[in-house]
């Protein structure tokens, strides 16, 4: 792994040693580039081992055990919740003298934990373990899987958003989230016949398609390898002698305090992230829920919808990353957010009819895949645009933190909305998007910097 001084940022800002001679400039890009293509190829291995251990196979795997709808909540509030632990894991990251080695301490563990899940379905298939035993077991895994991940998330992000230049950016992220949406894309129906025609059954061939995706984990880290690494205690105290308060007397806790304190920007952005995420949980969760027992429609429909609405996002994520480069990602942000504030109120307007089922829907997903594209990506590259470079994960933890919160308590307040109102996803979906409408009110007042 190699420590290269970047021309296409400040110096030392990597948190790289100082070179008393002038760096080579095509070193310097060749380091760039290869640190780019490896973090690509970080985010391809990533994917696949994601969809193995989430998203439908898990939850085919959990409906193959009984699992019951409280089990199922559990395993949604999990990824949300355990962002709390963020602000602390970013701490940690920033008193140690490598992005890559605690990357690989904390993602590497959380991995390797689901070769237990993989073991318990081995013994299970030999009737050591019971149903019950199996679920109590995958519920652990799930829990420290995340709560380890959560440790290194920040940091990782504030490793890439080191290494990345920022004229760069939109299409860069564009480019890194559309190979993983099309890895998805390709695998998924793969897996899936694997799992479904496996000769001992899907529940072990969940278990075969498990131990390949925690290798395709580990490979992903493997990538990490060939990234510029970054020295957090060097970056942070290169950064404080530059900083004005060098000369105040104030202790880094208080400095970072009267930092966030002063940075409007950050500020402005965390009351966007809350509101966005709580007005936005609200709805999402509710929407497959709504086709499936309102509109009383197949599963294969459903999975169907979902295939068209992951393609929008992977056709369009390109077109948002040049857009962003060129015209700044606040405007994609305002009026985008705008159209997807408004979509929860079309999902009233839908019904059973053959028009609904082979037009409207399809267009609604094709619709949402397009613009939560931009709001996904253009609300990370704001992110990582308005943060100070001094005690970076720690901004970027502590953002994920309360949109985790906001996004657990948005799906809690749902689920009683849908149960226990009167007119129950009626007011659910207008809720939301009044929520989500006044969540871009923040964004007005934002400086994007360098725009």
């Amino acid at each position: 792994m190699d420590f290269v001084q970047l021309e296409t940022v400040e110096p030392l800002t990597l948190g790289i040693s100082p070179i008393n001679s002038k760096p080579n400039p095509q070193t310097a890009k060749k380091a760039i580039r290869t640190s780019l293509q490896a973090s690509t190829l970080d985010g391809i291995f990533a994917a696949i081992f994601s969809l193995t251990t989430g998203g439908i196979l898990l939850s085919n795997f959990l409906v193959e055990l009984d699992a019951s709808p409280v089990v199922f909540g559990i395993l949604s509030s999990i990824p949300m919740l355990v962002n709390l632990v963020q602000p602390l894991g970013a701490y940690f990251s920033e008193q140690t003298t490598s992005r890559f080695q605690y990357s690989l301490l904390t993602y590497g563990t959380s991995r390797l934990l689901w070769l237990v899940l993989v073991l318990g379905i081995i013994g299970a298939s030999w009737g050591g373990l019971s149903s019950s035993q199996l679920l109590i077991l995958i519920l652990l895994i799930i829990l420290f899987s995340n709560l380890l991940a959560g440790f290194g998330s920040a940091s990782w992000l504030s490793w890439l958003a080191t290494i990345v230049p920022r004229r760069l950016r939109g299409r860069y992220f564009s480019i890194r989230n559309s190979a993983s949406v099309l890895t998805t894309l390709l695998c998924v129906p793969l897996v899936g016949l694997v799992v479904s025609h496996w000769p001992g059954g899907s529940q072990q061939g969940y278990g075969v398609v498990l131990f390949v995706g925690v290798i395709f984990g580990i490979l992903s880290l493997g990538c990490q390898y060939f990234k510029i690494d970054v020295n957090p205690k060097l970056q942070n105290t290169v950064t404080v002698r530059l900083s004005a308060n060098i000369n105040t007397g104030e202790t880094p806790q208080n400095q970072f305090v009267h930092s966030i304190r002063q940075n409007s920007n950050m500020l402005k952005f965390l009351l966007y992230i809350s509101l966005w995420m709580l007005g936005t949980s609200l709805s999402s969760p509710f929407f497959n829920f709504y086709m499936l027992a309102t509109l009383d429609l197949d599963v294969s429909w459903v999975t169907f919808y979902g295939s068209l609405q992951a393609g929008a996002n992977l056709l369009m994520l390109t077109l948002w990353g040049k857009l962003a480069d060129k015209v700044g990602n606040l405007p994609i942000l305002i009026f985008i957010g705008i159209l997807v504030a408004i979509q929860p109120l079309f999902w009233l307007l839908i019904g059973t009819s053959q028009f609904d089922l082979w037009l409207w829907l399809p267009l609604l997903h094709i619709f949402s895949g397009g613009t939560l594209a931009a709001i996904n990506l253009c609300t990370n590259n704001i992110q990582i645009g308005i943060v100070p470079v001094r005690n970076q994960s720690i901004y970027f933890a502590i953002g994920a933190a309360i949109s985790g919160v906001s996004g657990a308590l948005g799906t809690i307040i749902g689920g009683c909305i849908a149960q226990f109102q009167p007119s129950g996803l009626l007011s659910l979906f207008a809720t939301s998007g009044l929520l989500q409408l006044a969540a871009l009110l923040p964004l007005i007042f934002i400086s994007e910097p360098g725009k």
